[in-house]
């Protein structure tokens, strides 16, 4: 689980020393959101790669030329929270000058906000707008900008739980269309205030915590795998990454069947514990900073178990030992949670013979015979002892 990890940007990567190398990793995996509390909330479906972004950049004129009737896309920084208050509705660009998709935007935002200002009704309830989040690091911050581009909509006095983020295409039909629709749902709000109370509480808040859950096919060779948070359409903000986490359940192999781990235990007596146990499991890798992310090592052993004569009682398994440790990265590096691990050349059997019935009368009658020696042995003892007594 990543509670500061959108599950549209967490990606798991893959790689071993024989050369794979996987980039966000689809097959097998699936990922929930977490709601404030850190529990399970909305199933988002299999991990499936990011979808195409259209954007029309390339037709519009650049951004300088689109000045030149004048500047439609209002700055706002140290005055956002009078900017929230005043305006009824808002639709925000939060962006940062070293990022091309930024850069990419600028012109259709304009245009946008030129497209709107030709509609009386629409310049006046809607207002365009950006924010540098270069210069305006705190305010960013505070508002829980995790990528740039980030393109918000805003209600009067919303803020950041009051907003909603649009991630579709990026051109201005789809932009305007995003518009239209928002604004004829204020309408309909405004004259029935009951059908916002609705909406509010079935809205899916957009919280960004992800649980990450399913399984890797693995060679076995040492490498690792790699939770980190990128995306093909944003730029990361790499000064808020934190990729703190949960470990609900890490195993190496198939997991054992009820009934093996029963049969397991009474093999070993009960002291199989340590063969069955998965040290992360249940454990919160966190840091209070940025630019910080925990690293594991997992070795993994394979242990096998030999619990009987039928094809049943024979199977395997894997134990891991694990050791953690907080790894610092530079500003600019976006963090990533590590599992490194590699599997020990040796492996564990436990192995249970049961005595069967031609050893445990074979025992018996050893026991009966050794008895009978010792008797026969005893007794003659004692009769050469008297013998020898009564001749002297």
């Amino acid at each position: 689980s990543f509670p500061q990890v959108h599950c549209d940007f967490a990606s798991v990567d893959l790689w071993d020393k024989i050369g794979r190398q996987a980039v966000n990793v689809t097959r097998n995996v699936e990922k929930w959101t977490l709601d404030r509390n850190g529990q399970r909330a909305v199933y988002r479906g299999r991990n499936r790669r990011a979808v195409d972004v259209e954007t029309d950049a390339h037709s519009l004129p650049p951004l300088r030329e689109l000045h030149r009737n004048g500047v439609h896309v209002e700055p706002v920084g140290r005055d956002w929270d009078h900017f929230v208050e005043e305006n009824d509705m808002a639709f925000v660009l939060f962006h940062a000058p070293w990022c091309g998709h930024c850069r990419e935007l600028m012109p259709t935002w304009e245009r946008l906000a030129e497209r709107l200002a030709e509609r009386t009704r629409f310049s006046t309830e809607v207002a365009i707008a950006s924010v540098d989040c270069v210069e305006f690091k705190t305010l960013c911050d505070r508002e829980g900008i995790k990528a740039f581009p980030t393109m918000r909509f805003l209600r009067r006095g919303g803020g950041r739980d009051g907003g909603e983020d649009y991630h579709s295409d990026r051109t201005v039909g789809a932009l305007l269309d995003f518009v239209d629709r928002k604004v004829e749902a204020e309408h309909v709000y405004r004259h029935y205030p009951h059908s916002r109370a609705t909406a509010a509480e079935r809205d899916d808040k957009d919280h960004p915590g992800c649980l990450v859950a399913g399984f890797l096919l693995v060679n076995r060779v040492p490498g690792n795998f790699h939770v980190t948070a990128h995306s093909r359409h944003h730029s990361l903000n790499t000064f808020t990454a934190n990729v703190s986490h949960r470990v609900n359940h890490l195993s190496f192999g198939l997991p054992l069947s009820d009934w093996k781990l029963r049969r397991v235990e009474r093999a070993a007596k009960g002291k199989a514990r340590h063969l069955l146990h998965h040290p992360l499991d249940g454990r919160t890798f966190a840091h209070p900073d940025e630019h910080h992310a925990w690293h594991h090592y997992l070795h993994v052993v394979p242990s096998r178990f030999v619990l009987g004569t039928a094809r049943r009682d024979t199977f395997a398994s894997y134990q891991i030992v694990a050791a953690s440790h907080l790894q610092k990265y530079e500003l600019w590096e976006p963090p990533e949670a590590r599992f490194a691990f590699d599997l020990s050349p040796m492996a564990v059997v436990l192995h249970r013979d049961d005595p069967r019935t031609y050893d445990f009368i074979t025992g018996l009658l050893a026991v009966v015979g050794g008895a009978v020696a010792v008797a026969k042995f005893g007794n003659d003892l004692l009769t050469r002892t008297f013998l020898s007594s009564a001749s002297s």
